[in-house]
């Protein structure tokens, strides 16, 4: 099914995402992208289905031709202290604080969104498979977000995190059992399960 490139036929219209929401470790970034009327690119699509050299080659092609894009992040100390829901929100104003263009409309990925300034809004459960702007701001969530996490592996490399950009695989799991975690970590997530033993 082909993305809709405007959902209220408002313009400018700006889609908002974020990632790396259930990660164990590094920030959680969020963009905000308003396209053109008439864009359009066969691979754009929610940036989970579409595979890493894509996801650059259309971070570049969306970076060009947005009319206006910016990316906003929370740290994991943020992350403690106001929760995952907030702070993603909180990820999102920050990417919108910033677009040079102001929208008239938001699209927001998800069902859960605070109001941002007095623009209305539509919160859209898996927006980023369905609408254009929103599936864009997911490609620069999560190319900006990895670009994060392969910095902070050079720094902290035991932990994988330039494969697994935070998220909890085993191997994640397996080295904060092993080393414990660190500055990047998110302390009031579950970072191990009781029933985790080294194997």
């Amino acid at each position: 099914m082909p993305l809709i490139n405007n959902h209220s036929g408002i313009f400018p219209e700006a889609g908002t995402d974020e990632a790396g929401r259930g990660c164990l470790a590094g920030p959680v970034v969020a963009a905000a992208v308003i396209l053109p009327p008439d864009f359009h690119h066969p691979l754009l699509n929610d940036s989970k289905q579409v595979n890493k050299n894509h996801r650059n080659e259309l971070r570049s092609i969306i970076e060009k031709q947005a009319i206006a894009w910016a990316v906003g992040s929370c740290s994991p100390e943020e992350i403690d202290q106001i929760n995952i829901l907030n702070a993603s929100i909180l990820a999102m104003h920050r990417a919108l604080d910033q677009l040079t263009t102001k929208p008239l409309f938001l699209l927001v990925d998800g069902n859960r969104f605070k109001a941002y300034q007095q623009v209305p809004h539509a919160t859209m459960i898996k927006g980023d498979e369905r609408f254009t702007a929103i599936a864009a701001a997911s490609i620069l969530a999560k190319t900006h977000r990895d670009e994060i996490m392969e910095k902070l592996h050079l720094d902290f490399p035991d932990y994988g995190w330039n494969s697994n950009a935070g998220y909890p695989t085993p191997a994640h799991r397996k080295a904060i059992a092993s080393l414990g975690s660190n500055i990047h970590h998110r302390k009031s997530f579950t970072l191990l399960k009781p029933q985790f033993t080294l194997l």
